[in-house]
């Protein structure tokens, strides 16, 4: 059986295959959405949920990256979360 690296998303914590992950990688040049999953730096991964990044952006994503994130890299990385499929969410579900 192949080995799948695993990821923990900053943002809910659970774990996860790297593959499902987003990966955020600090650079000299600030923070940027890693695609590849492959840039050189420190990186972290979050969920591609909206709710991962809010969380994320708060302040668990600048811990893991061990930086303080400028105004700059926060609005690059809000315009990537608002980028993302909005989903409803489960937890307001009502049965009557």
């Amino acid at each position: 059986m192949k080995h799948i690296p695993q990821r923990t998303c900053v943002g809910c914590r659970e774990v996860l295959p790297k593959r499902q992950m987003v990966r955020i990688v600090r650079t000299a040049e600030g923070v940027r959405v890693d695609l590849t999953g492959k840039a050189a730096g420190r990186g972290a991964y979050l969920h591609d949920k909206r709710e991962c990044w809010a969380r994320g952006i708060k302040g668990a994503l600048a811990h893991a990256l061990k930086i303080e994130l400028s105004a700059e890299d926060r609005a690059r990385l809000e315009a990537f979360m608002n980028s993302l499929p909005a989903e409803p969410n489960a937890k307001n579900h009502v049965n009557d």
